[in-house]
C-alpha cells in the first residue's frame, strides 16, 4: 500500500476550537514540527493543518457552524514523562492524573486548553 509521505494508515483529525493556538501548544510541549501541510479558509481560520509528532502525523482543522468541535484523548510516548508533563501544566494544561510508575512505563495524563486529554508515558528502563 502507498501511503503519502509522513502519513500512517491511520492518524487522529482534530476539529477544534483555536487550531492554530493547539499546533503552537504542541510544539512548546511536545516539540511537534510543521509538516507544511496547512490551508487557510478565506477568514484566515485552518482548513487544514498536519503536524509532526515523533514521527507520527496529527491533522487538526478549526471548527466551523458545519463541523464543530470534536477532541479526543491521546496517548502519547515521549523521552522523558516527567519533563513533558511539567512542560504541559506550564503551557495552560491542567492535570488529570499526576506522574506515577507502572508496569508499562512512567506515566501521567493532562488535558489541554483546546479539550484534548494527553497520556504522556516514557518506557521503564
Amino acid at each position: 500500500m502507498n501511503l503519502p509521505e509522513g502519513h500512517q494508515t491511520i492518524m487522529p483529525y482534530l476539529i477544534l476550537k483555536d487550531a492554530g493556538q493547539f499546533i503552537e501548544f504542541t510544539k512548546k510541549v511536545f516539540d511537534s514540527k510543521d509538516s507544511n501541510q496547512q490551508v487557510l479558509r478565506a477568514d484566515g481560520t485552518i482548513m487544514h493543518a498536519e503536524i509532526i509528532l515523533n514521527g507520527s502525523t496529527i491533522m487538526v482543522t478549526d471548527e466551523t457552524k458545519d463541523w464543530t468541535r470534536q477532541t479526543a484523548n491521546l496517548f502519547v510516548y515521549v523521552p522523558n514523562a516527567d519533563e513533558t508533563y511539567k512542560k504541559a501544566l506550564d503551557n495552560g494544561a491542567t492535570n488529570l492524573m499526576g506522574l506515577s510508575d507502572q508496569d508499562y512505563g512512567r506515566t501521567c495524563g493532562v488535558t489541554d486548553p483546546y479539550g484534548n486529554v494527553w497520556w504522556i508515558t516514557s518506557v521503564s528502563s
